[in-house]
């Protein structure tokens, strides 16, 4: 019972991670820049709202958005746009393999060994997902170096917040499958041993009923 609630919760966790870095690549709120205080640089037209795909600029009457075109000349914004598209790539294929192994989920006459084959994949797959926090930390390094970084954006924590998700998600699971495993290969081990002692101990029976026949027959 205590492993199918830690598989729920590391699929619940994964599951949350993912659709986080999904948010974080589709939106463009990272980083906030300006080199002045807030309501000035809103004044000035100079307050730049950035993500891996759009710059933004933001005052009081008007919100412009441009695309990042520059790829020679932003290879932050390359690596981060690289990355981002394969952790969300990934973790496609690793939620529908961790549902897949879920202990309420059974496809036919499916062995608890091939379910924890695929949770350990699906596992291991939601651990490449953390190329996710690679990006996210590279890229407000970066737009740190072109102008004066004032703020962290929403994307950017929920970024951060599913790769941590998606890291706690899969290693519950790796646990969890290799617990059951362990478990499940014990308990055949003392089946065995059970059967064998009872069968040895059968032996001495049976030989005495045999002697005892020959012994009526003669």
């Amino acid at each position: 019972m205590a492993n199918s609630c830690l598989q729920l919760s590391g699929f619940l966790l994964s599951s949350l991670g993912w659709i986080g870095i999904v948010i974080a690549m589709s939106t463009n709120d990272w980083v906030t820049m300006c080199k002045y205080g807030l309501n000035t640089c809103k004044k000035m037209d100079e307050l730049v709202s950035k993500g891996p795909w759009t710059e933004c600029v933001i005052s009081t009457a008007l919100y412009h958005c441009t695309s990042l075109t520059q790829i020679l000349e932003l290879p932050f914004i390359q690596t981060t746009r690289a990355l981002m598209i394969i952790g969300s790539i990934l973790g496609l294929p690793a939620v529908g393999m961790l549902l897949m192994s879920m202990p309420c989920i059974s496809l036919g006459n499916e062995a608890q060994s091939s379910k924890n084959k695929c949770a350990i994949l699906g596992g291991l797959l939601m651990l490449v997902v953390l190329c996710a926090m690679v990006s996210t930390v590279w890229f407000p390094i970066g737009a740190n170096q072109e102008r004066g970084l004032m703020a962290f954006g929403f994307s950017l924590y929920t970024g951060w917040v599913g790769t941590v998700f998606c890291l706690l998600g899969g290693l519950m699971l790796i646990c969890s499958s290799n617990s059951s495993s362990s478990s499940s290969r014990s308990y055949q081990d003392n089946n065995h041993f059970y059967y064998s002692k009872q069968g040895g101990s059968n032996l001495p029976a049976a030989a005495s009923s045999t002697n005892h026949a020959k012994s009526a027959h003669v």
